[in-house]
C-alpha cells in the first residue's frame, strides 16, 4: 500500500463510559471530506458501553476494541499513540471519545504533509466551553493562538514552547507512518503529563498550522482522566509542575545558544515577552529576561519555581522516559 495512491489515516480513539459523547465524535470522522480513514476504538469499560456507540453507524471503517484487561484513561491514550501500524496506514491522528474534527481535518493535514514534506503537524483546535451541557459552545479563536504562528518549527525551537505552554495537544497532532519522534510515552504518569512529554519528544521539523479544524472539550467535571489516580489534588499538581519544569529546563539547555538568545524577540512566538519571561522565571532559568517583568513579579515567579523544585517529586519512570529521549533530542 503506497501513500501516494491510498493515503488511509488510522484513527484511534479511546473510550470510557461515553456513548453519547463517543457517537458525535464518530459523526464527525463520517463527515469528512477525506473518505480513506478506518477508526479504531479502545473502550475501557468493562460493560462495553462504547459497543453499541459504534455499531449504529454499521460502518466497516470503525473497528471496536474492548480493553480486558482494563487500562485506565492514561495507558488507555497513551496507546493509542503507539507505532504499530497493523492496518497499513499512511498517517494517524486520536480523537478522544469526548473530542471531534471538523470536516477539513484529515485532508488538510495530509496536504500539509505532503506539499510541505513534514512528517507531523500540530493543528489549532477549537475550545468547547461547558462540554456536554446545554450551554455548550466554541470558543472564538484556538488553544494555540496565544503560543504559535503558522509554519514550520524545528525540533529544539519546537521543545522550547514548554516554557509558554503545554505544545502539543493530543486532539490537535497529525502524524506520518515515517515519522522519527517517538509519540508514545511508554512510562507511567498523567495524560496530562504525557502531553508535556510528546512535545519534549519532537525531534524532527513539526508544522504548526493555525486555522483550527478540531474541538477540545473543556468538560473537567466529566474528565475520566485522573479517575485511576489515588494521591490528592495538591499532591498531582505539585508532582506535575515538578515534572514539567524539569521538561522545560532540558529543552532549554538542549537548545542552540541562537536559539536561547533570541527567545525573548523570535518573531514565530506569538506569546508576548512577559508571558517569555515569567516561564523562565517558574523554569529558574536565569538567562537576562528579567526586563520583560517587574522585579517583584520576577522575585515571585521564582520563590514559585522554588517550591515546586523543593516540594513537587518526579518518579523513577519519568527519569527513565528522559533517559530514553535526550539521545534523539541531543543528536
Amino acid at each position: 500500500m503506497t501513500e501516494t495512491n491510498s493515503g488511509l489515516v488510522q484513527i484511534r480513539t479511546p473510550t470510557y463510559k461515553r456513548p453519547v459523547a463517543l457517537q458525535r465524535a464518530l459523526q464527525s470522522m463520517i463527515d469528512q471530506t477525506w473518505a480513506n480513514w478506518v477508526c479504531d476504538v479502545y473502550d475501557d469499560d468493562a460493560a462495553q458501553a462504547g459497543k453499541a456507540a459504534c455499531e449504529s453507524f454499521n460502518d466497516p471503517r470503525i473497528r471496536y476494541h474492548h480493553n480486558a484487561p482494563q487500562r485506565f484513561a492514561s495507558k488507555n491514550i497513551d496507546h493509542c499513540f503507539t507505532a504499530e501500524n497493523p492496518n497499513d496506514a499512511d498517517y494517524f491522528c486520536v480523537v478522544e471519545d469526548d473530542n471531534l474534527i471538523l470536516p477539513d481535518f484529515l485532508a488538510e493535514n495530509m496536504r500539509i504533509c505532503r506539499e510541505d514534506g513534514v512528517n507531523v503537524v500540530l493543528r489549532n483546535q477549537y475550545v468547547e466551553h461547558k462540554s456536554g451541557t446545554t450551554a455548550a459552545h466554541l470558543s472564538v479563536g484556538g488553544v494555540l493562538d496565544d503560543l504559535f504562528v503558522e509554519g514550520l518549527y524545528q525540533p529544539d525551537e519546537f521543545r522550547l514552547s514548554l516554557l509558554m505552554g503545554i505544545g502539543v495537544s493530543n486532539g490537535g497532532l497529525f502524524w506520518s507512518r515515517n515519522t522519527a519522534c517517538q509519540l508514545e510515552i511508554g512510562f507511567g504518569c498523567t495524560a496530562t503529563l504525557q502531553e508535556y512529554m510528546r512535545s519534549f519528544s519532537i525531534v524532527e521539523p513539526i508544522y504548526v498550522a493555525m486555522t483550527p479544524l478540531a474541538v477540545w472539550a473543556e468538560n473537567a467535571e466529566q474528565t475520566t482522566r485522573n479517575a485511576e489516580l489515588k494521591a490528592s489534588y495538591l499532591r498531582r499538581e505539585l508532582d506535575l509542575k515538578r515534572s514539567v519544569q524539569e521538561l522545560q529546563r532540558l529543552a532549554w539547555q538542549t537548545a542552540p545558544k541562537g536559539l536561547r538568545d533570541g527567545f525573548m524577540t523570535n518573531p514565530k512566538w506569538a506569546a508576548q515577552a512577559p508571558t517569555r519571561a515569567s516561564g523562565l522565571a517558574k523554569a529558574l532559568i536565569m538567562d537576562g529576561a528579567s526586563s520583560a517583568i517587574a522585579f517583584k513579579d520576577a522575585l515571585r515567579l521564582r520563590a514559585r519555581g522554588l517550591a515546586i523544585r523543593l516540594f513537587g517529586r518526579t518518579t523513577p519512570d519519568f527519569h527513565a522516559f528522559v533517559q530514553s529521549r535526550l539521545p534523539a533530542v541531543q543528536r
